[in-house]
């Protein structure tokens, strides 16, 4: 983009950007040169909005659990609604069929960024923190309304899906797991 040549959004676009690069070129690759040359900017738009880099990436992870905060919305209105089994495949596929994976990897690989992070999120590896903290609402919704046994310890089952489909999606080079063996796997461990 030529200079003096305003970006609309460049925070969005620079997040978008990045998660471009994630997906296509792992955490290795994301650079802010990467990130910049696909946004289509120079580098110092990068350097405009945000301190540095890993400040950069701290705010597009922080803003990707934000958007995690919304699917957690749409997910406990979904409690006492269709089958439990159904509602929590389709959170969890999206979930990790998203740039959710990278991020883990992202925030796994960086010292920094983890650092910057422990600020607004004390403890885990903080998009499957939230991640856990939507699923146990929901589980927690549901036991309330006795589609979930009131014995069921929703902590453990949260942490086990959450856990579990992680695994099953963390090779991100590998074929994804259909929603059908989500299913399979939700159906396995949800008590019915």
């Amino acid at each position: 983009m030529p200079t003096g040549v305003a970006m609309r959004d460049a925070r969005e676009q620079l997040f978008d950007a990045a998660e471009r690069v994630l997906l296509r070129e792992g955490p290795e690759g994301l650079t802010s040169r990467a990130v910049t040359t696909e946004a289509g900017c120079a580098k110092g738009v990068l350097h405009k909005h945000f301190q540095d880099f890993d400040g950069f990436l701290a705010e597009l992870v922080l803003d990707r659990i934000r958007r995690l905060d919304e699917q957690g919305e749409a997910l406990l209105g979904s409690a006492g609604q269709g089958s439990v089994v159904e509602n929590l495949t389709t959170m969890l596929t999206d979930l990790f069929g998203s740039v959710a994976v990278a991020i883990v990897s992202l925030t796994i690989s960086r010292d920094g960024l983890r650092a910057r992070l422990r600020q607004d999120v004390p403890a885990g590896v903080p998009i499957l923190t939230e991640a856990g903290r939507v699923l146990r609402d929901y589980l927690v919704a549901e036991q309330n309304s006795g589609r979930i046994a009131a014995g069921v310890d929703v902590d453990v089952l949260g942490l086990t899906l959450i856990g579990s489909t992680h695994l099953m999606f963390a090779d991100r080079t590998g074929a994804r797991p259909t929603a059908d063996e989500v299913r399979a796997f939700v159906g396995s461990v949800v008590p019915s």
